[in-house]
């Protein structure tokens, strides 16, 4: 047992450097102590219950349910965002806020940044988005094709050359339907050059930001024409299909569902999303849980933006 007077100067020197805001080396010339001799005793203070350290959340602020769904489901990363209902609408716009925070600490240099096209939610996160200072080398390239129904179509492209704008980087366009009618008319826009020059980035992406669908489109999406018809769909769920990443649909385990719909889509496949350095899903509500829970189970994404009703009906699958 530490003596008396052992115990008097680590409790001295702890009040001087919690209490008093004193540097290690302040105390250290004060006492006349090595500043190795403070950083053992602060250790000590530590290890004979002089000081106990507890942190004290904020609310909104969920902590403990981000690391449990990074433990539970092999995560990079989890945000849990406070939302004061599950309400679709009020959710993209906090989610999409919360992915900006996010994305604006997380960009390097030389940064490839894959962003799907026709997510609501992705919009907000560009709505929510501070411009960068500029970084070298950094592109922003679609991951499924932009092409749609005119009247919703300035939503994708705002989506990438937005965002370009923003981070100071090159916009790269997919300017092709993301669903075709027929193999045969993907595979000629496959070879289409303008086309090459998206998809080649597809396997260098370092940051992707996807939403996570569904079975049953989006308004955006479904408005955008980039949707199979309700007969492909019942098919799809036939097959146990119950959300989508990229017009790439998965089951609950997070199988790939394939029907041969998928060799009519234009889009980085799931394989190469999981093997993204970061692969962000921003999506939640009570409509998406079945695919977001799909999309963790299949690991087809290593960073989770969800709400916290979402969160913690994940925390006790």
């Amino acid at each position: 047992m530490p003596h008396i007077d052992e115990l008097r100067l680590i409790a001295r020197v702890a009040r001087m450097y919690y209490e008093w805001d004193m540097r290690q080396s302040e105390i250290a010339n004060q006492l006349d102590l090595s500043q190795a001799t403070v950083s053992r005793l602060l250790n000590r203070s530590k290890e004979e219950g002089i000081i106990r350290i507890s942190v004290n959340l904020p609310d909104g602020v969920y902590t403990e349910l981000e690391e449990t769904l990074v433990k539970k489901y092999g995560l990079r990363d989890a945000i849990v965002v406070d939302s004061l209902d599950d309400d679709e609408k009020l959710i993209q716009r906090d989610l999409g806020t919360a992915a900006a925070f996010y994305l604006e600490s997380a960009i390097r240099p030389n940064e490839i940044i894959g962003i799907s096209s026709w997510s609501a939610t992705l919009l907000a996160l560009v709505d929510a988005l501070h411009p960068l200072p500029k970084k070298p080398g950094v592109k922003v390239v679609q991951i499924l094709g932009g092409v749609g129904n005119p009247a919703v179509a300035a939503h994708a492209s705002r989506l990438t050359s937005r965002m370009a704008q923003l981070v100071n980087g090159d916009a790269v366009y997919l300017p092709v339907a993301g669903i075709l009618a027929t193999e045969a008319a993907r595979d000629v826009l496959m070879a289409d050059e303008v086309t090459q020059q998206a998809v080649r980035l597809f396997d260098q992406v370092t940051t992707a930001l996807v939403g996570i669908g569904a079975l049953d489109p989006s308004p955006l999406l479904a408005q955008s024409g980039n949707i199979f018809s309700p007969q492909e769909l019942n098919h799809l769920r036939e097959k146990n299909a119950v959300g989508d990443i990229l017009v790439r649909f998965f089951n609950i385990h997070g199988e790939p569902v394939e029907t041969g719909l998928e060799r009519r889509v234009i889009s980085m496949n799931l394989d190469q999303l999981s093997k993204v350095n970061r692969a962000v899903g921003v999506a939640g509500g009570l409509r998406k849980y079945a695919g977001i829970l799909g999309a963790l189970r299949g690991h087809w994404i290593n960073i989770l933006v969800t709400d916290h009703f979402t969160a913690e009906r994940l925390a006790k699958e």
